[in-house]
């Protein structure tokens, strides 16, 4: 167990270093800058890269959504769930800090919103509530079912890391004017701590909602999608 957790600490540790690393240090660079279509593509490598350096040692999640969504699609133990949790979130904790400590380095510099997720005057484009929380529900539900369907028995062996980094590409894509996307609370509760704004006491909407969209998005896929004469062995591959 003990190296599946540090496989999903270093793994988060990654999407948090990688994709909010791109938009802290790089996206605003004066001439330069990679703009929001980089932090997007930034934030899907992070993941297509972890998932093949450490997948296969615990099963790639490094997102609490991801963990609690495959749990409800009986693709993983819901015993584990907390341990998960545990190791997602200090791995993305652990590399805010560390882009905390680089970027303070440059002279002027202000933590701002340091790549956190928000709604009202924290959303890139200045959403309600409303709107966030139906761009992370329906995205998170989304990402699932890729997910799913990519690690899926009858999916094409090898590829899954390539189709989910895409996938949180394009969600990325999507959503970063509305909530500068967060489809993971590991990596929203990373970076909240170290912004300069309101953004720990909108976190709870970048828990709760991921969550919710994660079981909808594995229900769905559980009860429509999901081929039931290969559960068992999907379930004893994940095991």
């Amino acid at each position: 167990m003990m190296k599946k957790l540090f496989a999903e600490f270093f793994g988060t540790f990654w999407l948090v270093f990688g994709g909010c690393g791109s938009a802290i240090l790089a996206a605003g660079f004066p001439e330069l800058g990679i703009g929001f279509v980089g932090v997007s593509l930034a934030f899907g490598l992070t993941v297509l890269t972890m998932a093949y350096a450490v997948g296969h040692i615990s099963g790639g999640h490094f997102n609490p959504a991801v963990s609690l969504g495959l749990a409800v699609a009986r693709r993983f133990a819901w015993a584990d769930l907390p341990s998960y949790w545990g190791a997602q979130v200090l791995g993305g904790l652990f590399a805010a800090f560390l882009l905390y400590l680089i970027a303070s380095g440059a002279p002027d510099w202000s933590a701002g919103g340091f790549a956190s997720n928000g709604y009202g005057d924290l959303s890139p484009g200045g959403y309600g509530l409303m709107s966030a929380f139906l761009i992370e529900f329906v995205l998170t539900a989304l990402f699932l079912m890729i997910i799913l369907g990519a690690t899926s028995a009858r999916a094409p062996a090898g590829f899954a890391p390539i189709a989910i980094g895409l996938g949180l590409t394009l969600i990325h894509l999507i959503s970063i004017p509305v909530t500068n996307t967060s489809v993971n609370p590991a990596r929203s509760t990373a970076v909240a701590f170290f912004a300069e704004t309101g953004a720990v006491g909108q976190l709870w909407v970048f828990w709760l909602t991921p969550l919710l969209g994660a079981a909808a998005g594995a229900a769905i896929w559980a009860v429509l999608l999901s081929d039931r004469s290969k559960v068992a062995s999907e379930n004893k591959e994940v095991a």
